[in-house]
């Protein structure tokens, strides 16, 4: 009867593994994945919640130092497959304006991609919060979504007694440009900063070809220039259109004064982590101090 007491107090209490241990396994396990961030704003959210990456874009942007020695998997609009591939990668992310271009030749090379729904504020947060959750983040990205709202609230105090301001988004590419509506990340912070864009779009379009004559009836009060691509390049191309098109002088925005170009890195076609800065910078656009 001895015998029998002490192998029973040996044996385990069950085969079956705690919630605890099973939350606690799934956490390690979230932490050994193998992740690469194929645009600057997944590895630059990377970075923020302190994750670490086997693979990051190449691009002329400046990246989070930690990831400095990682091996790059090309442009984020064509990234190198083989590449991709060769680092075995358990999880791939890209953003959801690259889907419809990239979702074949991820399929085409058998990689499993996760495409960030990026183009709002609200919808990035949803993202941060849900990789908080998957990567035991939480407190970061908690933190990191409360910024974005916290300075939200913010500029809305201090200038909701104001008349909105309408604004002209327009989002530049070496050679051309085209007008972003309410339904692009510009259009959204634009929004969220008290703004009225003069363009909307249908269908939630992000962009629209322009046409001058309708826009200089719109007659924005501020018009906000976006560079894609090669910003040096777009800023002299818009320089030169604005000087070589007499229609713009008419403008009240150009009369007054109120044109700005936009920061590349602060101002992506996508979401990022630089919410809080893009919202300062568009209060002073939007709401200039009076001399």
């Amino acid at each position: 009867m001895c015998i029998g007491l002490v192998l029973t107090a040996c044996q385990p209490a069950s085969q079956e593994p705690s919630s605890q241990e099973s939350e606690k396994k799934e956490e390690v396990l979230a932490e050994e994945k193998r992740v690469i961030a194929t645009t600057v704003s997944s590895t630059e959210l990377a970075g923020a919640l302190d994750l670490e990456l086997v693979g990051i874009p190449t691009s002329y942007k400046e990246l989070p130092s930690r990831y400095d020695e990682l091996p790059e998997i090309g442009n984020p609009m064509s990234p190198d497959m083989e590449m991709v591939r060769s680092l075995r990668p358990d999880e791939v992310w890209s953003v959801t304006t690259l889907e419809t271009d990239l979702q074949e030749p991820f399929n085409q090379a058998d990689i499993d991609v996760q495409f960030l729904d990026f183009q709002s504020v609200e919808a990035m947060s949803e993202e941060i919060l849900a990789i908080g959750e998957q990567f035991d983040r939480v407190e970061q990205a908690t933190a990191l979504v409360d910024s974005f709202h916290d300075k939200a609230d913010e500029v809305k105090q201090e200038t909701e007694a104001y008349e909105a301001p309408s604004v002209l988004i327009l989002m530049g590419v070496p050679g051309s440009y085209l007008v972003a509506t309410e339904h692009s990340y510009i259009g959204d912070l634009v929004q969220m900063a008290g703004g009225e864009n003069i363009v909307q779009g249908e269908n939630e379009a992000e962009y629209l070809a322009s046409n001058t004559e309708y826009l200089q009836q719109a007659n924005p009060d501020v018009i906000l220039r976006a560079a894609h691509g090669m910003p040096e390049e777009v800023v002299d191309m818009f320089n030169e259109e604005f000087q070589a098109n007499d229609i713009w002088k008419h403008f009240n925005a150009v009369q007054s004064g109120q044109v700005y170009d936009l920061e590349e890195l602060i101002f992506g076609t996508t979401g990022n982590i630089a919410v809080v800065e893009a919202l300062e910078e568009l209060q002073k656009m939007l709401y200039p101090v009076p001399n």
